[in-house]
């Protein structure tokens, strides 16, 4: 689950990297598409947290 993740948090990373440089950073889609990135991250951060706190 953990690299299936990664991988869509590299691939949104990418999409709103280019959508940033080509609009406004106040521009809806981007800031949806950064919310969404948001999401991710905070999801993956909770895995490694839990998966670190199992190996105490």
């Amino acid at each position: 689950m953990e690299k299936r993740l990664l991988k869509k948090i590299e691939a949104l990373r990418k999409k709103l990297y280019r959508y940033a440089t080509t609009r406004s950073l106040v521009d809806a889609r981007v800031v949806e598409l950064s919310q969404e990135l948001d999401y991710l991250l905070n999801q993956y951060q909770r895995l490694n947290k839990y998966t670190q706190l199992s190996f105490w």
